[in-house]
């Protein structure tokens, strides 16, 4: 770690809070104020568009209650144009986008969820020179409406088949009709590529706009899981195909529709069909698609370039693991103009770098080296022949952006303020827009030019930073021990308002813990955060841990727990647990523990397993065994249950029940499609059988992130006097 972050903290923490008086003079930061109120939540730049000519960017902002977008001067950064009124029009828009010449905009309206990633909603065609305002399918709701690079269609999804709509004429074509809910998807991802591969939208225009290359899910033969909808006289079954750890996968398969044709040409993607397809890539020449295939175990992970007239392919680069192929390649992948190659990143010098190979998967050269991570390749500019990126140089708690030449040399840090960097950089690389925060420092906004000159603050959150004075902000602290074995683990603490090292204060651990997962960073919170704010003036220490097998640290210590999730996971939050026991002033007696997720997973263990050393842990949407949970995340981690049943059962809560003796609670939504309700349910099971007291809650109809409507104020109040209560 290159910064020592104690002092930076505690400075921060003097400069805020030492003249203020801290105990006697600021607001009491209470449960209403950080959940109801969002009195930390900071203001963000919404809907920032970057527009053709590289001399402005367009951005979304609310006026009088209506969307507007807006057109600003990148030099000057002084709004310049109105290009979109929504009161004019009478439609609140959420989202816009333009067609490549500016001549066109869709707009989004009236959103509705399906997932955490996927929607329906209604589209707007607007002409932006004569004001003409369309609606798409007569308002029906569709999914992924997307221009055409041609300005001359769009193409989208509804229930489950590809169209796209002509332009110039109005003609609308169905590229595919043999779409059904629960049997065929196309254009659109099924639910577990959505979850694990960050996916929704299956399908991209070429180029030159006269191709649609699209993803076709054949799940039919996916196990169906059943949730019931509460509320009605009698209760609605949602049935959704959802592939559990070792059950069968959809069949994928990538077709290619050629609009003048009219004809749908399939890509060989190889015998296998028990693969995955999770990207496809354009190239230049508008023929050439790239393709990247994963086989069941994501081990071993190829590159096929397919010739979009005939649907060949060819393998042109290959990478394979003794664990799994790290899974960022998704979305690091750039194809070099004029045929000079592609740049792409990989962990197989230990810690995941960027690399280019010529058109056939000939490495040309490392580009970064050293024993930290590139978590970004932002772009390329090939005129200037330098590559950007987002890595954890300066330290794995943090991200910075940087400059480099593509032959490796001439590396520049860009932003030098310390924190967690965010980075939206123009097409034309000229500029970006750096979106940063530290522990202390909300997020800040600004716009820079390509060297790194600020052009000007774009956000500043200064009334929030003002807010926190009021209300005693505790800064986190950052620390690292090392465990037993010798392992050096990162962790952040917040001390109680007027902290008094004779005291002993009672411990609220924070864990996630999952692979690749960082808890312990430089940046501004969320609403968890906030909370943790509010328990801290309550009289209560919170302490985050990162363990074994998150990220951030290279791909061993990513990799250490892989076959085997929970068991060195576990070890290392238990570690943390005793190393802040020893501190004189932490109440070893009252040390607990809480997380959502994989959290609650790892909470339910620690406990259970830690039973000596932690008193208390709740667990909000835990997964209680794996078996339960999806094929792509959870077997790219422990194979699957045939190949590894141990690693599936060694470390489930389930299997844990007996060694409960401390107090648990355990949250779950009923309409959880991620992390199935089943798994509470299982785990209560297993908790009556071996005689076990504890405590649950369920809420009807939510999902995973258990919200809506009053839902987060109570469970927030719910966890608060359960802390108050058994810690």
């Amino acid at each position: 770690m290159k910064r020592y972050y104690k002092i930076q903290a505690f400075l921060v923490y003097v400069l805020l809070f030492t003249t203020s008086g801290l105990a006697q003079d600021n607001k009491k930061l209470t449960l209403e104020a950080v959940i109801k109120d969002q009195v930390f939540a900071p203001k963000t730049v919404q809907g920032i568009n970057w527009m053709k000519d590289g001399k402005y960017y367009s951005s979304l902002k609310t006026v009088a209650g209506f969307p507007q977008v807006v057109r600003i001067n990148v030099a000057t950064g002084e709004e310049s144009e109105v290009l979109i009124d929504g009161r004019e029009m009478g439609l609140n828009f959420s989202n816009y986008t333009f067609n490549p010449d500016e001549s066109m905009a869709l707009l989004t309206s009236e959103v509705e969820p399906i997932y955490r990633r996927s929607t329906k909603a209604t589209y707007h065609l607007l002409d932006l020179k004569t004001g003409t305002l369309k609606k798409l399918e007569n308002g029906d709701k569709i999914s992924y409406a997307t221009l055409s690079p041609d300005n001359q269609k769009v193409a989208y999804v509804k229930e489950n088949n590809l169209y796209y709509l002509d332009l110039k004429t109005n003609n609308k074509v169905q590229v595919t009709r043999d779409g059904a809910k629960n049997a065929i998807i196309n254009g659109a991802a099924d639910w577990v590529y959505e979850e694990e591969f960050s996916m929704s939208k299956a399908f991209f225009w070429s180029n030159d706009g006269n191709k649609l290359a699209y993803i076709r899910f054949d799940e039919r033969e996916v196990p169906v899981f059943n949730m019931q909808k509460w509320g009605a006289l009698y209760p609605e079954d949602e049935h959704f195909k959802y592939p559990k750890a070792g059950e069968k996968n959809a069949i994928v398969s990538i077709q290619i529709y050629n609009l003048e044709k009219g004809q749908t040409q399939s890509v060989d993607t190889g015998s296998d069909t028990d693969i995955y397809l999770p990207r496809m890539y354009w190239a230049a020449d508008n023929n050439t698609l790239a393709v990247i295939r994963l086989n069941r175990l994501q081990n071993q992970m190829d590159i096929l370039f397919a010739d979009s007239q005939t649907g060949e392919t060819k393998n042109i680069l290959s990478e394979t693991s003794d664990t799994y192929v790290d899974m960022d390649y998704n979305d690091n992948f750039l194809f070099l103009p004029d045929g000079e190659g592609f740049i792409g990143t990989s962990e197989k010098d230990g810690f995941k770098h960027v690399y280019q190979y010529d058109l056939e998967g000939k490495l040309i050269r490392q580009i970064t080296k050293g024993e930290w991570e590139v978590t970004e390749l932002v772009a390329v500019d090939s005129k200037a022949g330098k590559v950007y990126y987002v890595s954890t140089e300066q330290s794995p708690l943090e991200r910075h952006f940087y400059s480099i030449n593509l032959n490796g040399k001439k590396k520049k840090l860009l932003t030098p303020q310390e924190g967690t960097h965010a980075i939206n950089m123009s097409p034309d690389q000229q500029y970006y827009i750096d979106a940063y925060s530290t522990v202390s420092l909300p997020l800040q906004t600004v716009l820079y030019d390509k060297n790194g000159k600020e052009i000007k603050v774009l956000e500043n959150n200064q009334a929030l930073q003002e807010k926190m004075q009021e209300y005693a902000f505790l800064p986190k602290e950052f620390f690292d021990f090392q465990t037993l074995d010798g392992t050096s683990l990162n962790g952040y603490m917040i001390k109680p308002a007027a902290f008094d090292p004779s005291k002993t204060y009672p411990v609220l651990m924070y864990v996630y813990g999952g692979p690749g997962s960082q808890n312990v960073m430089n940046n501004w919170g969320s609403t968890r955060d906030w909370w943790h704010q509010h328990l801290a003036t309550e009289g209560y220490i919170v302490v985050g841990i990162d363990n074994r097998g998150t990220g951030g640290r290279g791909r061993d210590f990513k990799h250490s727990t892989y076959n085997q999730l929970g068991k060195l996971e576990t070890e290392d939050q238990i570690a943390g647990a005793k190393y802040l026991a020893e501190l004189p002033y932490v109440d070893a007696s009252r040390i607990g523990i809480w997380g959502w997720s994989y959290g609650g997973y790892m909470s339910s263990l620690a406990l259970m397993i830690g039973n000596e050393t932690f008193k208390t842990a709740m667990a909000v949407a835990p997964v209680t065994t794996w078996r339960y949970y999806d094929t792509i995340y959870t077997e790219r981690f422990l194979q699957t249950p045939q190949l590894n049943p141990a690693g599936y059962d060694d470390f489930s809560p389930i299997n844990h029940v007996n060694k409960l003796y401390g107090n648990f609670l355990l949250v779950h939504g009923t309409g959880d499609d991620n992390v199935h309700f089943q798994n509470s349910v299982a785990l209560v099971d297993a908790l009556i059988a071996a005689d076990k007291q504890f405590d649950s809650f369920y809420y009807p109809n939510r999902n995973h992130g258990i919200h809506g409507g009053n839902t987060t104020w109570h469970l927030y109040k719910m966890l608060t006097n359960y802390v108050k209560e058994k810690l």
